[in-house]
């Protein structure tokens, strides 16, 4: 199969770009709300639907903020040194699973804290719904032509084109 060749930009509004990878972060956090407002339906427990919103707001932002200090500190720390502002201009991108991982840890950590659960509660509630978001978060890299994995000749394989325009920064022998 031949990658199709998706913008990263899904529209643009001017200075304001939506972009592939921004909405599979969406639909991230919208699929964990249902799937968590489901099981509070179906298997009333300890979480109500307040509660609820709370954790998704909480491991959203704790994601993001995570996910861009370990974009900044992980991988750009120079570029940070030299320019502290780099740390807010997220419009220039940068994100990281490592650091939005830990971020998203911490803020189970103070959700729990803050209603006076354990985090493993909290943590065996939410557990269900992450790997829809971890799937979102892949079509988000497919978009954006990341995370390609290594060469291979399987039929359920992509042959990724072998533009420097298309490819961008990919450093991996092109199969097609």
């Amino acid at each position: 199969m031949h990658y199709p060749l998706i913008d990263p930009v899904l529209v643009s509004l001017g200075p304001l770009a939506i972009r592939w990878y921004g909405l599979s972060y969406l639909a991230a956090f919208v699929l964990a709300y249902f799937l968590m407002m489901w099981r509070v339906k179906n298997r009333p427990g300890s979480f109500d639907a307040q509660a609820v919103s709370d954790l998704v707001f909480y491991g959203a932002l704790g994601a993001v903020i995570g996910g861009r200090l370990g974009s900044v500190l992980f991988y750009n720390f120079g570029h940070f040194l030299e320019d502290p502002l780099y740390l807010l201009r997220v419009w220039e991108g940068g994100m990281s699973f490592h650091g939005g991982l830990i971020g998203a840890i911490v803020a189970l950590g103070l959700f729990a804290r803050k209603t006076g659960r354990g985090f493993f509660e909290v943590a065996d509630f939410l557990a269900p719904a992450v790997p829809t978001g971890l799937g979102s978060g892949r079509l988000g890299n497919f978009a954006n032509t990341e995370l390609p994995g290594r060469v291979t000749d399987s039929a359920f394989g992509f042959h990724y084109p072998c533009s420097a325009d298309a490819i961008k920064a990919i450093t991996f022998t092109c199969t097609g």
